[in-house]
This record gives structure tokens, sequence and C-alpha cells, in this order.
């Protein structure tokens, strides 16, 4: 028997608008000013400017029974959305910037574009001091679009033989490539081309002016790689023979050496990406003055032409089906332009508030630029600050960047969580790790530092952490381990 009961559920739902104003609050500078392009494009209701006459109003008509059809596009005003509600967790898009950084009352200065010639179009050219039949120049050119940004051809010679026969209807053998290869190993820079590092530090030593040191560091990369790799110097002097002077200038010869040669090629088509800071800290007669990115706060209005047309139809009496479909677009603009500055200055204030809550919780580092005095600090405690929630907080400080007296900094790096020091007080991750990179950068590298000393010095200076904690801090530093780090 089946049996019936009720069940009370309360959801919401969300508006496309609604959707959209969550994505403002999240977009860095660059990729908001590209939103706002594109809102303009798409609306010719919104305007940039100020505009003195902004009297539009969703009820302009006297006969509301004639417009019921208008009813279900009524405008959101952003102070009825609560931000947090309608935050979602999905992940946050990176996106790509680019210096820009001029006032409104700035005059924008363009550049002239240079258009150099790419990594590879360059080995392409340098083919043509070759003397190459038709055959050879087809095979050398598909090994040239082979060679990654790095310099590397990270495929097997069978691999391309048979990659040629089935794009290019190139029909050779692995010994004829082989061969071509010579020849590519022959460009410049020098490296390039090879399979992997040890061929290509071998084929760098091959073109350096010869010498004692050169032949040795030629012989212990071709036959002692491995023992090079893991710095077991005290190896290679018995496996050549040498003092320790000798092997240390044939180990410096080596450290000359570039292991990523297409990295190093000026011409290359990779665009440098910059940083445009969405906030600006500076210090005025010390006190902490916190401003936002003139760009995140445009000057709109809604299109006069615009009401006017919708006055227009307001007062005339022969109101034609085309009329109505008509004036119901321009209405349809109308609001969204409205909700459109409405939400952009619900994104200033959310992004001014959130940034001032920081700046003044890590007060200490932005007045004397002391990494050390970075606070722990984690969202809750900013979103407690603000009336916020926590994935608001989130969004704000995962993309957007701060301009300060010490340098540009990505916000969400002065979060950390917070460990006890020898007195009991809690101290910022940041500090530890601070102090942890300058001790591994005082140490003689000779002698490097293992974990569990690195554990003992922080504990000498009241830090008492774990071995292992050192360990984590010091992957995260891209900092590797004593053995590595040591030098001749």
């Amino acid at each position: 028997m089946l049996k019936q009961f009720l069940n009370l559920k309360l959801s919401q739902k969300l508006s496309p608008q609604q959707i959209q104003l969550m994505k403002l609050i999240q977009l860095p500078t660059q990729a908001f000013e590209q939103r706002l392009k594109e809102e303009m494009n798409e609306n010719p209701a919104l305007e940039a400017g100020k505009e003195e006459d902004e009297n539009y109003e969703k009820d302009e008509f006297d006969n509301e029974e004639e417009f019921d059809d208008f009813d279900d596009n009524e405008s959101i005003e952003a102070e009825d959305i609560n931000i947090d509600e309608y935050l979602s967790n999905d992940e946050t898009p990176e996106y790509k910037t680019q210096v820009n950084n001029y006032s409104d009352d700035d005059d924008r200065r363009e550049s002239p574009l240079a258009s150099p010639v790419s990594f590879h179009q360059d080995l392409i050219n340098q083919l043509n001091t070759f003397m190459l039949n038709d055959d050879e120049r087809d095979i050398a050119e598909f090994l040239v679009g082979s060679i990654d940004d790095m310099g590397y051809i990270r495929r097997s010679i069978p691999d391309i033989v048979d990659d040629m026969a089935f794009t290019q209807g190139i029909y050779t053998d692995e010994k004829t490539v082989e061969r071509i290869l010579h020849v590519i190993h022959e460009l410049e820079p020098s490296g390039v081309g090879a399979r992997d590092l040890q061929e290509c530090l071998l084929l760098q030593l091959k073109h350096k002016t010869p010498s004692e040191y050169v032949e040795l560091a030629t012989k212990i990369i071709e036959t002692q790689f491995d023992a090079f790799t893991k710095k077991h110097y005290e190896k290679l002097q018995q496996k050549f023979n040498v003092s320790n002077e000798q092997l240390k200038k044939a180990v410096h010869e080596i450290e000359k050496l570039n292991p990523k040669p297409g990295g190093s090629f000026t011409g290359n088509n990779k665009i440098t990406e910059n940083i445009v800071p969405d906030f600006a800290i500076r210090i005025v007669e010390g006190e902490l003055e916190l401003t936002l990115n003139g760009r995140n706060a445009p000057t709109l209005h809604v299109s006069k032409d615009y009401q006017e047309m919708l006055q227009t139809y307001k007062v005339s009496k022969d109101k034609s089906h085309a009329q109505k479909d008509a004036v119901q677009f321009i209405k349809q603009k109308l609001d969204a332009a409205k909700w459109f500055i409405d939400a952009i200055r619900q994104r200033q204030e959310t992004l001014f508030v959130t940034m001032n809550a920081i700046m003044h919780y890590q007060q200490e580092f932005f007045l004397d630029g002391d990494e050390t005095k970075l606070r722990p600090m984690i969202l809750k405690d900013i979103a407690d600050m603000v009336g916020l929630d926590i994935s608001t907080i989130s969004r704000v400080a995962n993309s957007k960047f701060v301009e300060t007296p010490y340098g540009t900094k990505l916000i969400k790096e002065f979060f950390s969580e917070a460990m006890k020091n020898d007195q009991g007080e809690d101290v910022s991750t940041l500090e530890i790790k601070k102090i942890l990179k300058n001790i591994l950068e005082e140490e003689d590298k000779h002698k490097p530092l293992p974990d569990d000393q690195l554990a003992e010095l922080l504990k000498e200076k009241g830090y008492p952490i774990a071995r292992r904690t050192i360990a984590k801090y010091r992957e995260q530093l891209d900092i590797p381990v004593a053995r590595l780090r040591k030098k001749m």
C-alpha cells in the first residue's frame, strides 16, 4: 500500500542575470574590461560616460493592461540579490593579463607591434645555409616542426619515420632521418634538436672551445651522467682520477650550459604575461591608503535615445503589433542596462570592502614590507570582518592582484594557516617559510643542511617544527634536498 506524505522544501532558482552578477565579482581587471566591452557591444542601451538625465523607470506606461507581456522582463535590482547565496564553487578560470596601467585621464598611447621571427621559422631559415636536396629539406623541416618550445625532440626516430609517411607522404628510413638530425644539431641555439638532457649538454659541449676542462666535462656527461645529476662528486673524482679543483672547473663548464636551448630564443613567439593590479596600497603620512583600479569603476549610463524611443511609443495612438515587438525589445535592453550598472556598483563595493579588510588585518606588513610580520589569516577571518560568505572572499583573493610599495602581490598569498611557537603564540606559516628560506640561502653550499638539522635550527629560533614539516615547506619553496644543493 502506497503511503502519502507532505514534504516542504525551500529552493531557489537563479536567473541568467543573477548568474552573471556572480561571475562579475570574480573577474580580474583585464577580464572585467573584456566583459564590459562585450556587454556594450551587445546592448545599445548601455553607454559609457556621464548622463545628467537618467530618468528611466520601468513603469512608464499608463496602460498597464496593454503591456502585461512585458512584466515577465522585470528589471533586477542589485540590492535585492544576496551575492553569497548564489556564489557557486565551480573552478575559477585563469585569465591572461597584460600591463595597461593608465588612468581615465591619461592619453592612450599605442605602441608599435613588432613581428619577430618565430623560433621554428628561424631554424628553418638556418637550413638555407646547408646543401640539401628536396627530399632532405622536407625531412629537415619536418624534424624542425617536431621540436618543442624548449628545443627538444621528444619523439623516437621510428615514430617520426612513420608519421612522415602517414601524414606527409614522405617515405624514408631511420638511417636517413638520423643523418638529417645531425644537420639539425648544427643549428643555433646550440643543443637544439636534442632528444634528452644528456644529448643536449653534449651538443653544447661539442661547440665549445676545446680545453682540458671541456674535455673532462664531456667525459662526465657521456659516461657518468647519472652520478653527475646526483652530485656524487667523490665518485667522479675517483673515476677520472682528478683533483677537487679540476673537477670543480669541469662542473663549472657544465653549469654554464643551457638545459632549455629553445627557451632562450629572443624571437620566440610567446607573449610575456604581465599583471594588471586590481588595487593599489600606498603609505600617505604613515597611514595606509587603498584605491581600486579606476578601470574597475567605469562610468556608465542608460541611453537617453532609447528612453526617448520608449516615451515616443507611450504617447503614440497607433500601436501596431510590430511596434509592440519593438518596444518590448527596447524595454528589455533598458532593463538589462540598468541591471548591469547596478551589478558593477555591487562588484566595486564587494572588491573594496574585502581588500580593505585584508589591508587592515595585515597592517604591519603593508607598513614596512617585512614578510615575517604577516599574521595568520584564513578566509573566515575576512568573511567575519566584512559580513560576506567565505566563497565571496575566495573569489576576490584567488584572481586579484594588489600593488604595494614592496611589489605587486597576488592577494591569496596573504592567507596562511597558523602554527604555535615556543611561547604558545600563533605565527603564520609564511613567517616560518621566510625564516627557512633565509637559512637555506645562508647555508654553506659545500655542506648543505639536511632536513633534521634545519628542524633543529628552527627549534632554536623558537619554532618547534617536525622534520617532515620542514620537508613539506622546503618542497613548497621549490628547494631540493641537501644532496642536490651541494656545490663544488
